[in-house]
């Protein structure tokens, strides 16, 4: 299957799952020939890749079609090794934040309590399976990447900036970890967390690894990162958003996790920026008792932060500056004046990226 010129989400998303499943299936079989009983990790790391929205793949993939390459079944290969990134990420990020919830379904570290329930640290066993399953994801995207098909002299273009991708996620995830539970959240702070943490390895990097695959020159990789950072920062704006004011049937997350974790968002920032004291004294008491709630039961603590979000109008100072990055993406991408389809696919994930509903 190819992509057409003309630019198609969903046919794009099923050739990258496609992908996904088969080479996540063969490395279960791979890991589970060893010994049986590893079956539980097989399943997690199968189901951290089962779902999600490509749109790491479908960057790489359009900064490959942005340097002049044609369409390229190993390039969608090394485009979904992306994804394995992002899968990584995600059962150590849900691990560091003791999160329940992931597309609907138990995160990795809770699903295998079960093939641990005879250990003597049931929930301390299950963590350590899931942070090796996370480790094994990460190995997994290097392999797919290296063994995609495309020539050695192409993925030596690339390889420098993985190394990027992995320094630069991780500084970010221990970033949002040290600043966690701070008395006075800075929006400025917050931000450098979300470019760390999420903006970069969602949308700069991939698009980048994509056009250096294919070749690109310093003006196109310039503009890749001019159209990246932004635009990646008004992704996980928007995930801020959603995660306290989404729908959690939409979602698949818990809504009251951040507040909980009293964790470092820029809606948390903004909102104290904008508090009075008398506010801010209530946003403290609200955040010490998030975090002793029974997750499972109690969102009354989340509940009163939204009211104080919402009286402060923070959630309408996050929309403007997710609406002022998508612009400034989008201006960066009509400077580069790219090919018809890549200049339309671009756009198109510029918006999908940045207004969605989960």
């Amino acid at each position: 299957m190819t992509v057409p010129e003309g630019w198609e989400p969903g046919a794009f998303k099923a050739r990258v799952d496609q992908v996904l499943h088969h080479f996540a299936a063969v490395e279960a079989a791979q890991l589970t020939s060893i010994d049986d009983s590893l079956g539980p990790v097989a399943d997690a790391m199968e189901t951290a890749v089962a779902d999600g929205k490509r749109l790491r793949a479908a960057f790489c993939y359009w900064g490959w079609r942005a340097a002049g390459q044609p369409d390229s079944d190993a390039l969608v290969r090394a485009a979904a090794s992306m994804e394995l990134v992002h899968a990584a990420a995600v059962v150590h990020d849900d691990l560091i934040d003791d999160s329940p919830l992931r597309h609907g379904r138990p995160t990795a570290h809770l699903a295998l309590g079960e093939a641990v329930r005879k250990h003597p640290e049931p929930a301390l066993a299950a963590r350590s399976l899931a942070m090796l399953a996370g480790d094994l994801l990460m190995s997994m995207a290097g392999q797919l990447f290296v063994t995609s098909g495309l020539p050695a002299a192409y993925l030596g273009r690339a390889r420098p900036l993985w190394a990027a991708l992995a320094r630069e996620l991780i500084a970010g995830e221990c970033l949002e970890i040290l600043h966690t539970g701070s008395a006075a959240p800075d929006t400025a702070v917050s931000l450098k967390v979300v470019r760390y943490k999420t903006a970069k390895y969602t949308v700069e990097q991939p698009l980048l690894i994509g056009a250096l695959l294919g070749g690109a020159g310093e003006r196109l990789r310039a503009g890749c990162s001019a159209y990246g950072l932004p635009l990646g920062e008004a992704f996980q704006l928007r995930d801020d958003l959603l995660g306290l004011f989404g729908d959690p049937a939409l979602t698949g997350k818990d809504g009251s996790d951040d507040v909980r974790g009293h964790r470092p968002t820029a809606l948390l920032a903004e909102t104290w920026r904008l508090a009075g004291e008398e506010d801010r004294e209530r946003l403290r008491t609200l955040l010490s008792a998030g975090a002793e709630t029974d997750k499972d039961t109690d969102t009354a603590p989340a509940d009163a932060v939204r009211d104080v979000m919402r009286r402060l109008k923070a959630p309408d100072r996050i929309e403007a500056m997710i609406t002022a990055r998508v612009e400034e993406a989008l201006h960066a991408l009509d400077e580069l004046a790219l090919p018809g389809p890549a200049a339309t696919a671009l756009t198109g994930l510029a918006h999908s990226a940045a207004v969605r509903r989960s």
